[in-house]
């Protein structure tokens, strides 16, 4: 993409971002929900979200087709051929039913697996974390640099679960692995806000094997932007339409990610 088109979809993406999550605030306390599956949650306010969202991207961009959460097939997501948009009008889901004020929207442009810009906008705290490739991650307007912490010892992790974890589940099995190791290990609920605290530097490590394409593409260029890394669970380039990732600060903390996962017996060495 060049320098002009990115812009224009730097400033849609953000606009996006935030009318979904006006949209949020409007109907915080006053929705109806249903179950999308076993302990996983749809409302009003992610249809409404999701709506005010497309209307921003398709007044600007009307060819551009729009992968987003609650419209989109069962089934697995595909690569992209070439540029979608990739929509979570309401991520952390149920914090929000629940009324707590833990979730985020999160919009990224994505062209032939390549995410360029990519925004998550907490509304309760009115904070815009935004990205672009090669030109920086920033909250609020102010640069982010992840942590430099060099060691397990000294790291906050976050963990992701799926609706529904079993005995088994690789999510759980690198928790209690991390316990053992990592400073803490936090569960919040929303995988765009954990990654946007990975790139403010809040949290040093965090990884999941259930997350879908839209939940992690703005927070993984976050990430990559503030000096992050982040891979496949084998410790190789990640793919976004699987999903899995495993996320570190810094190259070293990677690398200990990576035989922390190998330790509980998850996958192979990294």
């Amino acid at each position: 993409m060049d320098a002009l088109t990115i812009r224009k979809y730097e400033e849609v993406c953000q606009r996006a971002a935030q009318a979904g999550g006006q949209v949020l605030l409007q109907k915080m306390g006053k929705v109806q929900s249903r179950e999308k599956g076993p302990r996983d949650w749809v409302s009003e306010a992610d249809l409404a979200a999701q709506e005010a969202i497309c209307q921003v991207i398709r007044q600007a961009f009307p060819e551009d087709p729009i992968l987003g959460e609650e419209t989109t097939l069962a089934g697995p997501v595909e690569k992209a051929e070439g540029v979608r948009w990739l929509v979570d009008p309401l991520d952390g889901t149920t914090n929000y039913i629940h009324g707590v004020p833990h979730f985020a929207v999160s919009v990224a442009v994505e062209e032939k697996g390549t995410v360029w810009v990519g925004a998550i906008f907490d509304p309760v705290h009115g904070d815009l974390y935004t990205a672009s490739r090669d030109r920086g991650a920033w909250l609020n307007g102010r640069r982010l640099q992840t942590s430099q912490v060099q060691s397990l010892t000294e790291a906050i992790a976050a963990a992701g679960f799926p609706p529904k974890v079993q005995d088994d589940s690789p999510d759980l099995r690198v928790f209690l692995e991390a316990l053992k190791h990592c400073q803490t290990v936090r569960r919040t609920g929303s995988t765009a806000l954990n990654l946007g605290y990975l790139a403010a530097g809040w949290f040093d490590l965090f990884w999941s094997f259930s997350t879908n394409i839209w939940d992690i593409a703005a927070g993984v260029l976050l990430v990559e932007e503030a000096g992050g890394v982040i891979s496949n669970p084998y410790g190789g380039d990640i793919e976004l339409h699987t999903g899995q990732f495993l996320a570190s600060a810094n190259p070293t903390l990677h690398q200990l990610l990576c035989e922390l996962v190998r330790k509980a017996g998850v996958l192979p060495p990294c």
